[in-house]
């Protein structure tokens, strides 16, 4: 029954709320009407450059002339550098501002994107950001004339590398005044917005946010997580200036991410409900203040439940571990006192909960495997496409390998067994074409676990203690190490303590003591849930549910552990597990392909400039028969190919009839001053990509005159969006040299002199360019 209660808790507290009709309140956020702005925004797929998305900005003008925002086109080059990788071209920004007051005061900014990906409409990412910006502003124009002026700042050129951002906060009159921002994004179609990241110092931004934002879904962790990752939305570039502020995003419903099915239809108007409530909240807030949030030292935060933000110094973690610290003081001596534990238990419960963390990882790891897919963002798509039932066989297994790790300490009588199937599992994971090392050390050290905790049966007040005591130990670590993640730990671990002093450590079993440990059980699990949720649909890396299964441990416990004489305990274990692994087989062998969830495939035409050879390729990892009866379909043979002015990896590629070559071409020339100069030009390209290898040392480097800083003697990728005239580079060599130029410019039109493709059935998907001309090749210069 706990279980059961937990799971639907947490199930209730992820649904989204219901999306507000047209007839909403003028000052409120309203799904509905924001829809009408996707719909338009999102009928096709609008890549930086394109006219499509041409007809977007123009919308944008439109929509915000008729709010009265005097918006401008801000249309210019810029470029961004992160060490070997560079990203420029032309953005077009549109920009509008709802006056305030006073306008000489500090200014509020919304900022979304308004571009997609090649081949996604972008329903999701970022029209429903781009519509609940407008949305906000109308809002706030019924609400009445706010105390500062409110910045709408839809950007574009996002998806190529965050240009628009870049573009504004570097070149625009009005970037020194936006002193609080709130940014719009999404990583799929679904799902409720969570506020992600902040700007740093961020005590008042949250105690903005805490007090104003309707449900708030957000937490410290997830800002030190995403602090460490490698990923990046245009608030990147405003926190980099300094800008406060608040990021948020919706990551459900990821098949969608980047994908043709990201439809106004598919898009989740709950999402866009939610994301657009809160950020108008804390708008409203910002707007209508005399001051905006002032800085102070980062806050720990998060949800509880109910919607409710719980925001504290970090200092003050401190006081739950204290309390953790005596309540399972308390707890042991009232043990103690009936004889209900002994130190040596303890000590085994310790290594039982380690077992629970290393063993749930190792299995959470084989499983992954087990499903067949690869790892990589168009690899994983048969995943999410049943994401559902993957997530079920995910939580049967954390669910089973706690419940075996409870059974084998109440009965006792396991530690061969439950080794030999730890070492099984670890083992398992190398049975896919590649040794698993990391496999390999988690069934490792869960077989020495088994092997010490599992012989002699173990006393549930002894087995929690020692549970409670790892628990203990790990929460003084993060409150030490990073202190606004030690929430995670402490906070279950307070709630576990309590339980645990208020039921002697759970030994007897009377209905006053079932009923502490089922109601914190409870707690404990689904507000765990949420986050294990979150780590499903953030990474592809199961094993580390098994974290959140160890801390469910903590709670569950005393409810989970058999009796010495309870038979069936381990039987019952074993046959969630299995129920797991039918599942994860259901994942593997049951095709989830479908209209809906369609299959992806890429197919593109590939002209060697250089030579006049011609290819039909595909960029996908996968090769239905649909795309390799298309890439045949000119005679060639399917095989991986290495083609001029792509990544250096082999494709999927066969020959196909050559087309005529467009004009264009790599030019290299020596200046009057002394310098080079490298231009490419492939006019009605839209974008231009090119890695440019050096073996000397290049001084005074520009792209189209903005300068750059090319490594020494090593390697650099530009990726050139919008392009019209080109891409220039100039530079200067102290020494002779070489300099090899790979290039290639996407045209995103199929070539009129090829057989056409032929239509695609209902249950395959194109992805990104397909369907689009590459026209590449390789040069190299000396000087």
């Amino acid at each position: 029954m706990c279980l059961a209660v937990a799971f639907l808790i947490a199930w209730a507290q992820e649904r989204t709320p219901p999306p507000a009709a047209t007839n909403a309140p003028a000052n409120a956020f309203s799904a509905a009407r924001a829809m009408a702005d996707v719909e338009i925004i999102a009928k096709v797929p609008h890549p930086i450059g394109s006219a499509a998305n041409a007809a977007v900005r123009d919308h944008l003008v439109a929509r915000m002339s008729a709010l009265g925002l005097q918006p401008q086109v801000q249309r210019t080059q810029v470029l961004r550098q992160d060490g070997q990788w560079i990203a420029g071209g032309t953005v077009e920004n549109v920009i509008g501002v709802l006056p305030g007051l006073d306008r000489t005061l500090p200014a509020v900014a919304v900022m979304a994107h308004y571009d997609s990906v090649p081949g996604s409409p972008g329903a999701a990412d970022d029209a429903a950001g781009t519509a609940a910006a407008l949305e906000i502003a109308r809002a706030l124009k019924a609400k009445g004339q706010p105390a500062r002026d409110v910045i709408l700042l839809i950007t574009d050129g996002e998806e190529s590398g965050l240009l628009g951002a870049q573009a504004f906060f570097d070149q625009h009159p009005l970037a020194p005044r936006v002193s609080f921002l709130l940014n719009m994004e999404a990583r799929g179609g679904g799902g409720r917005a969570q506020m992600f990241q902040t700007g740093a110092d961020n005590a008042g931004t949250i105690e903005l946010f805490r007090k104003s934002a309707p449900a708030p879904l957000a937490s410290s962790l997830t800002v030190f997580l995403y602090e460490h990752m490698p990923n990046d939305t245009d608030f990147s570039v405003s926190k980099a200036k300094g800008v406060p502020g608040l990021n948020f995003a919706f990551i459900g419903s990821q098949f969608d991410y980047h994908a043709a099915t990201s439809t106004s239809a598919n898009l989740d108007k709950g999402s866009l409900q939610h994301i657009g409530e809160q950020v108008l909240a804390a708008t409203d807030a910002a707007a209508y203040a005399a001051t905006l949030p002032a800085k102070g030292p980062n806050l720990v935060y998060a949800n509880t439940f109910g919607g409710h933000l719980l925001a504290y110094p970090a200092a003050f973690g401190w006081i739950a571990v204290a309390a953790s610290a005596l309540l399972l003081t308390l707890a042991m001596l009232r043990a103690r006192r009936a004889q209900a534990l002994s130190l040596l238990d303890t000590l085994k419960g310790m290594g039982a909960g380690l077992f629970v963390l290393t063993f749930a990882a190792a299995v959470f790891r084989l499983a992954r495997f087990a499903t067949g897919a690869e790892f990589g963002f168009l690899e994983q798509h048969v995943l999410l496409a049943q994401a559902g039932r993957w997530e079920v066989a995910l939580a049967l297994l954390g669910v089973g390998a706690l419940l075996l790790a409870a059974a084998a300490a109440g009965r006792g009588r396991t530690r061969m067994a439950a080794a030999v199937l730890a070492l099984i599992v670890g083992a398992a994971c190398s049975a896919f074409g590649h040794v698993d090392v990391a496999g390999l050390v988690l069934g490792v050290v869960a077989a020495v676990l088994a092997l010490l905790c599992f012989g002699r049966p173990t006393g549930v007040a002894g087995a929690w203690a020692g549970v409670l005591a790892s628990g203990l130990l790990i929460a003084i670590a993060l409150q030490v190490a990073a202190p606004t993640t030690a929430f995670l730990a402490a906070w279950p671990l307070a709630l576990a303590t309590l339980s645990a002093a208020l039921t002697g450590l759970g030994a007897k079993r009377n209905l006053p003591v079932l009923a502490v440990l089922t109601i914190a059980g409870i707690l404990g699990l689904s507000w765990l849930l949420a986050f294990g949720h979150g780590i499903f649909q953030g990474l592809d890396q199961p094993e580390l549910l098994a974290v959140i299964t160890w801390l469910a441990a903590w709670t569950l416990w005393p409810l989970a552990q058999p009796a010495e004489d309870q038979k069936g305990a381990r039987m019952a274990a074993l046959a969630v597990m299995l129920l797991g692994v039918v599942a994860v087989g259901v994942v593997r062998l049951d095709p989830p392909w479908t209209e809906r969830h369609p299959q992806v495939t890429h197919i593109a035409y590939h002209l060697d400039r250089e030579n006049g050879r011609a290819h039909r390729f595909s960029d996908a990892p996968g090769l239905p028969d649909w795309t390799r009866g298309v890439l045949r379909v000119d005679g060639g043979t399917v095989e991986k190919t290495k083609l001029p002015g792509l990544r250096r990896s082999a494709v999927w590629a066969a020959k196909a009839d050559p087309v005529a070559i467009p004009p264009g071409g790599v030019e290299f020339t020596r200046q009057p001053d002394g310098g080079y100069r490298l231009h490419v030009a492939a006019p009605g390209a839209r974008t231009l990509a090119l890695r440019l290898d050096t073996t000397a040392k290049l001084e005074g480097a520009a792209i189209n005159g903005h300068p750059i800083k090319p490594p020494a003697g090593g390697s650099v990728r530009i990726g050139w969006e919008a392009q019209t005239d080109g891409l220039t580079l100039t530079f200067r060599a102290p020494s002779p040299g070489a300099i090899e130029v790979g290039y290639s410019a996407t045209f995103d039109q199929w070539p009129a002199e090829a057989k056409p493709l032929p239509a695609r059935p209902a249950d395959l998907m194109a992805f990104g360019t397909s369907g689009a001309t590459v026209v590449g090749g390789a040069r190299r210069f000396t000087w």
